[in-house]
């Protein structure tokens, strides 16, 4: 039980005196002497040393709820006023100085949150080996102090020290007692708070100072099997198989880890009754992850194969729509645009040069490592979808843009992915929509307006313009590498020469 959910003794007559803790405060308010804030921290230090001996509260029970408890009493003391109990800094102040207590050993802490503490230090060697940008160690490191600091008042045993740990951090309104924080919150400061507690617990997983459980709860035997399932058997890339499991997350709580009792009524509802604001591509997502993982179980022999057909279909029309895409003259506009002055503009000329030529996805150029280029045969390897891999011819000037960059703006790095970040620590494109934001940068550098944006759009125009110079759609769809004909049939309506060729004329009005 916390000292705020106790009731606390009477006041009695006498005061207690506590020589340890006017030692603390004598230690804690050595370094202010002089300074502008000397007066108001030793008096709401003071204020609380005198409550504590009034209280007759042991330090060894000092923690952040005997700070709570500290700041609604109604205080009536002869030497001290109430109304500063009001003032959020005054509060803050207290609780500096009982962190100062456990960092002098004064007030004990759980052993296993202060050896987490001591971690701190080596993850600051960490990032500053991996070379971030100063900004961002100060970030980084910033949210790890902070999130260490909060386990420590929160008091939370090492099992508890999970993914709703960390949500419960991001939201909590702070009174961790460090020096630079107000309590007050940004706009940004959920995102920083929750890239900080992230990062630094992968490094403890990483370096082994907390078991993989203690970052989120085990993963049940039903989904790793389907997360095999789906690799193995399926040939899908890391990144379908995570979107599929984030999917699942969603309803398999609902439907439970019993295939057997598993009713279409149960299927059915799993992705009609879903919120008002999920948008229709994200309903079809259901769907499609729903009828996969039912496809699964009865290859398994879990469930029965007509528990598929309780799926509802939601019918696409296909070929409903154009695709998006740019002249080809622009197309030449937008690589002629491509300045080479940084080593950023030297990889996104090579990026953009690639999508051009050879119509690449964003997956592939994320994909593309050092050896994949041959160049004395002037060949690249291509990692598309599904982990197919093809050989294509690396055309003249991709090729040049390639060996630019290399020779002049890619940093060295130990990995050996072609297209890495601009900034320390040099890993490889975080996501496909970098790519897409590599290509609206160039357009927006360029002051190219009444484009498609996003890295498709090379795709779709690299596809118009070889239709439209005579190719055929079996050429395309080579090209492109589709695996189905259909695929490649939506372009069969931006070919207009074709389209007039086989168009019949309208027939005449019949007379009345």
């Amino acid at each position: 039980m916390t000292l705020s959910n106790r009731k606390l003794p009477e006041r009695p007559t006498a005061t207690v005196v506590h020589p340890d803790i006017k030692d603390a405060l004598a230690q804690f308010l050595e370094p202010l002497c002089g300074t502008s804030v000397s007066v108001s921290y030793g008096a709401a230090i003071r204020h609380f040393v005198h409550w504590l001996s009034v209280r007759r509260i042991p330090l060894r029970d000092v923690d952040i709820s005997t700070v709570d408890c500290f700041a609604k009493h109604k205080c009536s003391y002869s030497r001290y006023r109430p109304e500063p109990l009001l003032n959020r800094e005054y509060i803050s102040r207290v609780r500096r100085f009982v962190r100062f207590l456990e960092d002098q050993g004064y007030v004990q802490v759980p052993q296993e949150i202060e050896g987490l503490t001591a971690h701190l230090s080596s993850y600051r060697e960490r990032l500053s080996l991996l070379g971030y940008h100063p900004c961002a160690h100060r970030v980084l490191y910033s949210g790890a102090e902070h999130f260490a600091a909060w386990l420590r008042v929160s008091r939370l045993a090492w099992e508890d020290i999970n993914e709703d740990a960390v949500a419960r951090f991001v939201s909590h309104d702070c009174q961790c007692g460090l020096w630079r924080k107000t309590g007050e919150l940004a706009t940004t400061g959920k995102q920083k708070r929750r890239r900080g507690a992230l990062r630094f617990l992968s490094y403890l997983k990483a370096e082994a100072a907390l078991q993989p459980s203690i970052l989120g709860n085990p993963e049940p035997d039903i989904v790793k099997a389907y997360r095999f399932w789906l690799k193995q058997h399926c040939g899908a890339s890391d990144t379908t198989v995570d979107g599929y499991l984030g999917e699942m997350s969603r309803w398999l709580s609902i439907l439970g880890e019993e295939p057997s009792a598993y009713t279409p009524r149960a299927i059915r509802d799993i992705v009609l009754q879903q919120s008002a604001d999920r948008k229709p591509a994200s309903i079809r997502k259901t769907a499609t992850v729903l009828r996969s993982f039912l496809r699964f179980l009865a290859a398994s022999n879990q469930c029965s194969p007509a528990l598929m057909q309780a799926v509802p279909v939601s019918r696409i029309p296909r070929l409903a729509g154009l695709p998006r895409y740019a002249p080809a003259a622009t197309i030449e506009k937008i690589i002629d645009a491509c300045s080479t002055g940084s080593p950023v503009e030297l990889r996104d000329r090579a990026i953009i040069t690639l999508l051009a030529r050879l119509g690449l996805r964003a997956g592939d150029i994320r994909a593309m490592r050092l050896g994949d280029i041959d160049w004395p045969n002037g060949l690249l390897k291509v990692h598309g979808k599904g982990r197919r891999s093809v050989i294509l011819p690396l055309p003249q000037d991709a090729g040049d843009a390639i060996l630019d960059f290399l020779d002049r703006g890619r940093p060295l790095a130990t990995n050996d992915y072609l297209f890495i970040c601009a900034s320390a620590p040099y890993f490889g494109l975080g996501a496909s929509c970098t790519v897409a934001d590599i290509v609206s940068r160039v357009l927006a550098r360029a002051g190219i307006t009444g484009v498609p944006t996003g890295a498709h759009m090379s795709r779709h125009s690299l596809a118009t313009a070889l239709l439209r110079r005579g190719g055929s759609l079996e050429t395309v769809g080579t090209v492109l590498r589709h695996k189905s004909p259909e695929t490649t049939a939506i372009y069969a309506k931006v070919d207009v020469d074709m389209l007039m060729r086989v168009a019949q004329p309208w027939p005449e009005a019949r007379s009345c």
